[in-house]
């Protein structure tokens, strides 16, 4: 940055901690000016006497906010809309909430010449499951809102579904199939209107998701990378509004369909499958967004290192009895569980020992937990043999975070709790025992 050029704040607003917002703030820093991570302990929105004022006073706010995994997406909305209101914003939020609900995407992306695959919305239970029949035997069915792979099944022909899965609505959409042993679809990241990267990404054994969270598999696809590719990932962040996403697209037997565009889309795969981080990217679009400058040759030697250190915004946990940033869960507690058919409020015990989460069979039947996705071996007490249990997937709520996971069922009927919260959940909470 030259002497003369203006010196940009950038706000990063994240009320969750993650490495793709610290390697934001490390960019901004290191391209020389200054970040503030937008968290829990310094928002402030003050009115008095008609007039505004919101803090902390940043120059531009770089939106981080997963709303997909808040139970009212609608709150994270409203505050991103009160920066936005008097401060440029990147991802807008009204671009953000209708990139997350995948069917308004998928429409509004159908509308502007995307290809997307076929799909169906209805809101009537028997008008639902009589059209379904025209996917074939094979289709997905998802949750309008969902993250990380969670709200989405692939069902067969018979299967009965319900518009609704516990508290958000649902959809049919058709499988592409790639007639290949594993599933794969191509993640493109765009920031700015450029295309940073892409990497292709294939469903772990026993699954059919592609899902990086999920434990699917990444290569570099920049040798397919084509010039169709580029302007279909683009088009489809212009169309919806985007300033940077994760387009996820998957090539069948008629050609490329967009899947998702994901407005707060992880990178760190994208980073270990090209060794190009979209940080740096990301940051010099704040900056020059908001007038400033920044030397584009520093901006590519930063891309070439995912740095998630703690970095200088970090606020001070000083003077704070509560930092919003370190999720607690009791060690007995409440959760929303939620299946194909339905959800249920039950008590659920932590238990550090268990790697996976598991779920009373009758409580998973109540709910339409599943289909059964795999078999899993656990072994319990002074069990030499273990059992064969069945994995299904859950979505499981903790005051208003949603975690989409694969548990076991096992009869805990003639037990206190019908769920235990294994570390699939327990990773990202300290658990305080009264």
């Amino acid at each position: 940055m030259s002497k003369s050029s203006k010196k940009i704040n950038v706000g990063v607003l994240s009320l969750h901690v993650s490495r793709e917002t610290k390697a934001i703030l490390n960019s901004i820093d290191a391209l020389g000016h200054d970040s503030t991570w937008i968290r829990r302990e310094n928002v402030e929105v003050l009115i008095e006497d008609g007039e505004v004022k919101i803090k902390p006073d940043v120059d531009i706010v770089a939106n981080r906010l997963l709303l997909t995994k808040m139970e009212q997406p609608a709150e994270g909305f409203g505050l991103a809309s009160m920066f936005s209101d008097v401060k440029p914003i990147l991802n807008p939020p009204e671009a953000c909430i209708t990139a997350i609900h995948k069917f308004t995407s998928a429409t509004l992306l159908a509308k502007g010449g995307i290809p997307v695959p076929d799909a169906l919305l209805a809101l009537d239970y028997n008008r639902l499951n009589r059209e379904k029949d025209r996917f074939g035997q094979t289709a997905v069915y998802k949750t309008t809102i969902g993250t990380n792979g969670g709200g989405t099944w692939k069902i067969e022909k018979g299967n009965r579904i319900n518009p609704q899965v516990g508290q958000r609505e649902a959809f049919l959409q058709e499988f592409i199939n790639q007639g290949q042993e594993r599933n794969s679809d191509l993640r493109v990241y765009v920031v700015g209107g450029k295309v940073i990267g892409a990497m292709n990404r294939y469903a772990p054994k026993g699954d059919w998701r592609t899902n990086v969270s999920l434990g699917g598999e990444i290569e570099n696809a920049e040798e397919i990378l084509t010039k169709e590719l580029e302007d279909i990932s683009l088009n489809a962040a212009k169309i919806l509004g985007l300033d940077y996403a994760g387009v996820d697209i998957v090539e069948g037997e008629d050609g490329w369909k967009v899947l998702e565009v994901n407005p707060t889309a992880g990178f760190r795969g994208l980073y270990r499958a090209t060794g190009i981080c979209a940080a740096p990217y990301i940051a010099e679009l704040a900056i020059t967004r908001a007038g400033g400058t920044v030397e584009s040759e520093m901006v590519e030697k930063l891309s070439s290192k995912f740095d998630d250190s703690d970095p200088s915004s970090l606020p001070s946990k000083q003077g704070f009895e509560y930092d919003g940033n370190i999720n607690i869960v009791d060690f007995i507690t409440e959760v929303v569980v939620r299946g194909t058919r339905g959800y249920e409020n039950v008590e659920a015990k932590a238990d550090t020992g268990a790697a996976r989460t598991s779920i009373d069979m009758k409580l998973a039947a109540r709910i339409g937990a599943g289909p059964i996705r795999d078999t899993t071996l656990v072994r319990t007490g002074n069990e030499r043999e273990g059992r064969a249990r069945p994995l299904v997937d859950i979505v499981v709520g903790i005051r208003g975070t949603q975690h989409t996971i694969t548990a076991s069922i096992e009869d805990r009927s003639h037990m206190d709790y019908q769920i235990i919260l294994g570390r699939d959940i327990l990773q990202h909470y300290q658990i305080r025992i009264k």
